[in-house]
């Protein structure tokens, strides 16, 4: 007996067809890769904690110390310091106020990092104008001696060992940079000569650089190299910073800056440091899956650039107080930090306003394991890229989807290690939407296992996937 299609069948069919047609399509969009992780091979050290923190110069408070024991886990080497005014260092003529900043440096050795001591401060009692054109002190001599006390002081008195001293910050913008210095390049470079004759003479191991400029291509930066290019004045490392939401925007500063050290063949040897950078914190990009990839893929182009260190900006976001920047920035500057800090929406730290950790602070979790031996990854392209490194009896595999044109592709992706590779495979997913649990564990089991049941991740833009190897 013939059996009749009614309707309601009919139309059941049509959409399990429509569904099968809608899954295909889908499918048949992303593209299909294979990453082969070459365990039995390794290609030199790699480790990228030099790609480090710093905090923000908003407060006299240690702002990062209640979460010390966090922020070691991402073992930065280095943490970013302001020197700044609210410290309080040189209260009156000949009398030196330690106290508040030991805080501060206990803070960052609590997290097992070395400062880098940004000096961007100007006592009253040598600046007793407020103004941030007004760069000379009224006295150098006694300038000098101050800076001279303080590097004494952190490295003989309290042996905190820092190597790292930056004169300035953003002195190529002023107060709007968060610091009260505006200066020309001709001042810049005294300032300069006065400020690190005066650290070498309390410490002549110490590293002293900057100008820690705004804007990359600031004349500050020419004025300094051509001094020191001529022997004038000592330089270890060139610094300057960068915000913006392509990755490739900092890696041509760093093609800039390297090509201008190269004219100066006595500075060959000079450092450079991106020690201020994050997304555009003006015009942030608030997909909760972009910075924690943003931070992978601008890291790796630091990596293959040879940049000598960063410190990402920043650690924790913190209020401002009004009263305390009052006395020594203008109305103005005062009522521009006390808008921006304590008004307008932040999103550059890893612990929000209220000390909420963000996904972000996973990012650097996931780079600290890449330290070791660096283990080859082939398959990779200008999307989807991959950070692999062997460190004891691991094999620890970072992949993320990062695109640098257009919305990006979706990479089903499979994922292979030699024959030869033993142990466990475990594969979690940084997952930025969830409240708690950031990493994700998707799967745990033998690497035998895959021979039968591929390895196979689908890494949507901004998706980042870590794959451990216990062997």
């Amino acid at each position: 007996m013939k059996k009749t299609i009614g309707f309601r069948e009919v139309v059941l069919l049509t959409f399990f067809l429509l569904c099968l047609v809608s899954g295909a399509a889908r499918g048949s969009d992303n593209t299909s890769v294979v990453l082969v992780v070459d365990t039995a091979r390794t290609s030199g050290a790699i480790d990228l904690t030099r790609y480090a923190l710093g905090q923000g110069g908003l407060s006299e408070q240690p702002m990062i110390l209640d979460r010390a024991d966090q922020i070691g886990q991402l073992h930065p080497r280095t943490i970013r310091l302001f020197v700044q005014e609210y410290f309080d260092l040189y209260p009156a003529h000949h009398k030196f106020h330690w106290t508040t900043l030991d805080r501060a440096i206990e803070a960052i050795l609590a997290t097992g990092a070395k400062p880098i001591m940004n000096l961007c401060f100007k006592p009253h009692v040598l600046y007793p104008q407020i103004k941030d054109e007004i760069v000379d002190p009224t006295d150098y001599g006694e300038w000098e001696e101050l800076i001279y006390q303080l590097v004494k002081h952190c490295n003989e008195e309290r042996k905190f060992g820092i190597e790292y001293w930056e004169v300035a910050n953003e002195g190529d913008i002023g107060e709007s940079g968060g610091c009260p210095y505006k200066f020309t390049p001709q001042n810049y470079v005294s300032y300069y000569r006065h400020t690190v004759a005066a650290v070498r003479r309390a410490d002549p191991q110490a590293k002293v650089g900057g100008p820690a400029l705004a804007y990359f291509k600031s004349p500050l930066a020419d004025a300094l190299l051509d001094a020191a290019g001529q022997g004038q004045t000592p330089l270890d490392f060139l610094s300057w910073h960068l915000y913006n939401n392509d990755p490739r925007e900092f890696w041509n500063t760093i093609d800039y800056m390297k090509a201008k050290l190269a004219k100066y063949p006595s500075l060959e040897h000079a450092e450079t440091i991106l020690d201020e950078w994050n997304m555009s914190l003006r015009d942030p990009v608030l997909n909760p899956a972009f910075q924690p990839a943003f931070i992978l893929e601008t890291t790796l182009g630091f990596y293959t650039k040879g940049l000598s260190r960063s410190s990402y900006y920043h650690i924790r976001d913190y209020f401002v107080d009004a009263t305390t920047f009052s006395k020594f920035m203008s109305s103005q500057g005062t009522v521009f930090m006390a808008h921006w800090w304590n008004d307008m929406p932040q999103y550059d730290g890893l612990y929000d306003n209220q000390n909420r950790l963000r996904p972000a602070y996973y990012a650097f979790k996931l780079l600290s394991l890449i330290k070791g031996d660096q283990v080859p990854v082939a398959g990779t392209n200008s999307d989807l890229n991959a950070l692999a490194a062997r460190g004891g009896p691991w094999v620890n595999v970072v992949v993320w989807n990062f695109p640098l044109e257009g919305s990006g592709n979706t990479y089903d992706a499979t994922v292979q290690f030699p024959s030869t590779t033993r142990g466990d495979v475990r594969v979690v997913r940084l997952n930025p939407d969830n409240p708690t649990n950031n990493l994700e564990q998707i799967s745990n089991g033998e690497i035998a296992g895959l021979t039968q049941h591929p390895l196979r991740l689908t890494l949507r833009p901004y998706e980042i996937y870590w794959i451990e190897v216990g062997e």
